[in-house]
């Protein structure tokens, strides 16, 4: 016996098709918005990662400049303490430099040279005095600019030639003159002593 299907087998299996089609594409997309969720929160954990990270790197740098700031005040304040010191040094120092600026004054005049003045302005000093010639008055230059320790730079400002009458008869020729020099401080005066006695 011969069986004959008289039914659209042809719609039937397109229908089919269709149906298993729909069905993959379903999955497909199913799979694929799977996928696309995975492949986000996969990104969304690297990127809440890296923002923790970046996070933890600011507190961090916060710390490191509040330190920062911390180590600059102190350096402030050390650089204060060390002018403080300084002043202070100079002050004590510079208590002694009328003392050695007369025995320096003394060791380094010639004779033939009397002072009458001497006037200290913070590290200068005016020397006023009478010579019996111009000659002392170099030689005094020489031994100022030369051989002293605490005195440097001596400059001539003035000499005046002037009669001086010592009697009825004796009348002589004298020079006033005016020097100016600088004063070392101890510590420069110190340091120079040394390598003049090695010299």
């Amino acid at each position: 016996m011969i069986l004959i299907n008289l039914l659209p087998h042809r719609e039937l299996a397109r229908q089919r098709a269709r149906k298993m089609f729909n069905i993959a594409m379903g999955a497909a997309a199913v799979l694929g918005l799977l996928i696309g969720l995975l492949v986000y929160g996969w990104y969304q954990a690297q990127i809440s990662e890296q923002q923790s990270r970046n996070e933890l790197l600011t507190s961090e740098i916060k710390k490191l400049e509040q330190e920062i700031k911390e180590v600059e005040t102190l350096e402030e304040e050390i650089a204060a303490l060390r002018a403080r010191q300084d002043a202070v040094e100079n002050l004590q120092a510079d208590r002694n430099i009328p003392v050695y600026l007369f025995g320096e004054s003394v060791r380094q005049l010639p004779a033939g040279i009397y002072l009458t003045s001497i006037k200290q302005q913070g590290l200068s000093v005016l020397f006023g005095g009478t010579a019996q010639s111009q000659e002392r008055v170099s030689e005094l230059l020489r031994n100022l600019s030369h051989g002293s320790d605490w005195l440097t730079r001596p400059e001539l400002i003035e000499i005046v030639a002037k009669t001086l009458k010592l009697s009825e008869r004796e009348v002589r020729r004298v020079y006033n003159f005016t020097i100016r020099a600088q004063i070392q401080r101890a510590s420069a005066a110190a340091s120079a002593a040394p390598a003049a006695g090695g010299a």
